[in-house]
């Protein structure tokens, strides 16, 4: 990972994003600035019923002390997040059956010339910004709260986008998007550099984002996506900050699949990157340019 400034006030900040993903191989490529999910859903008045609302808090805490891990260092952002340094191998990827007990593997090795000798991501976050950083051995989680889960419809619903219609082209409601998409065989990795800004979204169920989305199926109910870019969405994270996210699924949206560390799925490796933590510094119209790289590779 690097962090650089040239005299063409143009930075670069790379991120390098490793996924362990169960699935089949890719046949399809998208790459892109993709603006996504505007939802126009309207916040309804709410009838406060003791007995549901008691039940509801009930499950909340109970999700929170689950996916919260014990941390051995806590860093408080300057944004208001609160980010957690917890052994990597107590991160909520090993809460899944088939990975409980076990321990991370090394970092898998770089593809051929994409190997990064000037690795300095501080200042790539606002958590960082003190000089803090979580010790080796351990990974940067930014702390789920009551209020992050009391703005989701649901419990269960949290960190997971909503079901919709998936479609490849440029139409459909309620939904813009600026695609540039590769269709071809087989793929074993793609990489985009993805220009940092802070758009404004004019209601707190809407969101903007820039991704790679790498998908392999068709667009029924068999869409496998890995996906990783940066996000502006109030619902999710409660500001306008755009945050570094990922997100998989493996059955259209459907059932699996989350934002982030908010489900088993995947496994973070590096202790100097917190998902879901906002991105620093953006771009200025006019002024300053700012992007962020990332690579997926199988």
């Amino acid at each position: 990972m690097a962090y650089s400034v040239s005299h063409n006030s143009f930075s670069t900040i790379p991120l390098f994003v490793g996924f362990l993903v169960v699935a089949s191989s890719l046949a399809h490529v998208l790459s892109s600035p993709l603006m996504s999910d505007s939802g126009n859903r309207q916040m309804k008045n709410r009838t406060f019923k003791p007995a549901k609302d008691i039940q509801k808090l009930r499950r909340i805490n109970a999700y929170l002390k689950k996916i919260n891990k014990p941390a051995m260092k806590t860093i408080q952002s300057p944004d208001g997040d609160i980010i957690d340094c917890v052994l990597s191998h107590l991160q909520p990827a090993f809460d899944h059956p088939e990975l409980r007990g076990q321990k991370p593997s090394d970092p898998p090795a770089r593809p051929k010339r994409h190997n990064s000798t000037d690795a300095n991501p501080e200042n790539l976050q606002l958590w960082t910004g003190s000089g803090e950083s979580c010790p080796k051995g351990t990974v940067p989680i930014r702390r789920t709260t009551e209020k992050d889960v009391l703005r989701a419809s649901s419990v269960r619903r949290y960190g997971r986008t909503r079901r919709r219609h998936i479609r490849r082209d440029s139409t459909g409601s309620g939904h813009e998007h600026a695609v540039v998409f590769v269709n071809g065989d087989q793929y074993y990795g793609a990489k985009a550099s993805l220009n940092v800004w802070a758009p404004h979204v004019t209601n707190e169920y809407e969101f903007s984002l820039s991704q790679i989305w790498i998908i392999s199926g068709s667009f029924g109910n068999d869409l496998n996506t890995i996906e990783a870019g940066w996000q502006v969405s109030p619902e999710l994270y409660g500001d306008i900050y755009p945050r570094f996210f990922t997100y998989w699924t493996t059955d259209a949206y459907r059932a699996t699949g989350c934002y982030n560390l908010l489900c088993s799925g995947f496994v973070q490796t590096t202790n100097k990157i917190a998902i879901g933590a906002a991105i620093s510094p953006i771009s200025s119209y006019n002024g300053r340019l700012f992007d962020i790289d990332i690579m997926v590779w199988k």
